[in-house]
């Protein structure tokens, strides 16, 4: 089993930075990869970007440019976002992926509005 916790979300002006945190506990030998992804109200859950235990980075169109993932060590990812914008008003979720199975966190929520 594998836990996620994210933190790091909250009210932030358009053009502003937020980094978002994750931490995965428990059979964290077994990940082989973490991202993140988003669900703005009323539409559907949708990829921000993902990381794999190899170092490879994934992007969102929407995102890329922008936002950065990346990761400390095998068990904490990172999501740096820059020249936020509102429509990246979200939660953000974290997964952990052990084969095809993903453990995900709580969601935590990003709000970018003056």
């Amino acid at each position: 089993q594998v836990q996620v916790v994210e933190s790091g979300g909250g009210l932030v002006q358009p053009g502003g930075s937020l980094r978002l945190s994750c931490a995965a506990s428990g059979r964290i030998f077994s990940i082989n990869g973490m991202g993140w992804y988003r669900q703005a109200p009323g539409k559907s859950r949708e990829l921000v970007a993902t990381i794999t235990s190899g170092g490879s980075t994934n992007y969102a169109d929407s995102v890329k440019g922008r936002f950065t993932i990346s990761r400390d060590n095998k068990n904490t990812v990172y999501l740096q976002m820059n020249s936020l914008k509102p429509e990246d008003t979200a939660v953000y979720y974290c997964y952990a992926a052990v084969g095809t199975a993903r453990s995900w966190g709580q969601g935590t929520q990003v709000t970018v509005s003056s």
